[in-house]
């Protein structure tokens, strides 16, 4: 259910030896043979350093670099280099089809391996919206979305692709929790400092290790579910929050299909529903109303916990995500973020924690909030940005297909790519 930011490796060591002159020599002289790694097999072993091979062994070193090959074309030469320190910086190489950007770390001592390698982005040739459309609408499987311009008043749609369609969006849904949070905040009935106590738990997340009832302040909660996605602090918050608040938030931020998102699931709710010792339940709440299915929520309460969830069942194929699931289009998306924009208050930092695409791109704006999900036949993207000149964006993708995986990395990279062509003329 998290999302995982575009991340080749990044290895950070205690180097106690000071940095020289003579290191710099070294970091540019790495950078050079950067190119080569990149375009092919061979060498591994004289300019990784054993601590690198060890978290990323050869043969999934060359995977990724096939995987660059295969996305960008070969790599033809070296671009800009720049050193933040004597050991560290920033390195591009130019692709056939893009120039793609890494943080290269070396070792300061002879002969000066490399011990960190990390992916900043991508930046694609001669790219634009609609090339980004058409891939996402090529992709296998039902995709939608929409980019917006917004204003003070209705967002102004610039780009769409099936906006209405109602998506699987997983985890997005804790953006729904959170506007409903920043409400509770705004009327004072509650304070982002209140501390309440961890539970119920749900599988997934750092918080599900933690002592049961341990004292979490909100805006604690709030972060984890947001910045790591944490389905303990998302299913504490709809407790606390109360489930009919957080059904009220679809309809104030403009949900337009209120029968099928409602009632909003819990995680463990969700995935115990998904279980095939539950298929009784489950084929009662698909044809259920919303009131039905609420009752029928409070009656099977004891069978739909997170400990009735087998998660290798679920983690391998999609299950049931055209009926249990989170629900909403790439417009309904738009209009929450936009709620968030104007109402959101201290929730705006917890979305930006972690922007969800790469740190070179995401620099890209003054501002930009994230909230995405993922599981097996489900990937969804939300972005709420501001512009260096002032203006804001608001941007959302999903991606469903109920007979396979999507490959979550290539729709980051898409969405990642629409970002940046829409940066590039953000004012």
């Amino acid at each position: 259910m998290r999302l995982w930011p575009i991340l080749l490796s990044l290895i950070l060591m205690a180097l106690p030896m000071q940095a020289t002159a003579g290191t710099s020599l070294a970091f540019q002289k790495r950078a050079e043979q950067l190119l080569r790694i990149l375009a092919v097999p061979g060498g591994e072993s004289d300019f990784f350093s054993t601590l690198f091979l060890d978290a990323v062994p050869t043969d999934r070193w060359r995977t990724i670099a096939a995987d660059l090959r295969a996305q960008h074309g070969e790599p033809l030469s070296l671009g800009a280099v720049r050193t933040d320190s004597a050991t560290a910086g920033q390195v591009e190489i130019r692709y056939e089809r893009a120039t793609v950007g890494f943080t290269l770390v070396v070792a300061p001592q002879a002969p000066n391996l490399v011990v960190g390698l990390h992916i900043v982005g991508a930046r694609t040739a001669n790219d634009n919206m609609d090339k980004v459309m058409a891939e996402i609408a090529a992709l296998p499987g039902a995709t939608a979305f929409a980019v917006a311009r917004l204003n003070n008043g209705q967002p102004e749609m610039l780009r769409a692709h099936r906006a209405d369609a109602q998506m699987a969006i997983g985890s997005s849904f804790k953006l729904y929790l959170l506007a409903e949070l920043a409400r509770a905040t705004a009327a004072r009935g509650r304070h982002w400092g209140d501390v309440i106590p961890l539970g119920p738990k749900s599988f997934s997340g750092r918080l599900m290790g933690w002592p049961d009832r341990a004292p979490m302040s909100l805006h604690s909660l709030a972060t984890a579910m947001i910045a790591e996605s944490d389905n303990s602090a998302s299913d504490t918050l709809l407790v606390s929050l109360g489930r009919t608040k957080v059904d009220a938030m679809l309809a104030a931020t403009g949900h337009a299909s209120a029968d099928k998102a409602l009632p909003v699931l819990s995680t463990a709710e969700a995935f115990a529903l998904k279980m095939p010792a539950n298929a009784d339940l489950r084929r009662r709440f698909e044809t259920a109303t919303p009131a039905s299915r609420r009752a029928l929520l409070l009656e099977a309460a004891a069978r739909l916990t997170a400990d009735k969830v087998d998660v290798g069942s679920v983690a391998e194929i999609p299950t049931a995500i055209d009926s249990i699931e989170w629900f909403a289009s790439p417009r309904d998306m738009i209009g929450l973020l936009d709620w968030l924009r104007r109402r959101g208050g201290d929730a705006l930092p917890i979305m930006a924690v972690n922007p969800g695409i790469a740190p070179a791109d995401a620099k890209r704006w003054r501002y930009l909030g994230y909230k995405g999900g993922s599981e097996p036949g489900v990937m969804a993207m939300n972005m709420l940005a501001q512009g260096q000149g002032g203006q804001w964006y608001a941007i959302s993708g999903s991606w469903n297909n109920p007979a396979a995986r999507v490959e979550e990395g290539k729709f980051v990279a898409l969405m990642t790519r629409a970002m940046n062509v829409l940066a590039e003329g953000a004012q």
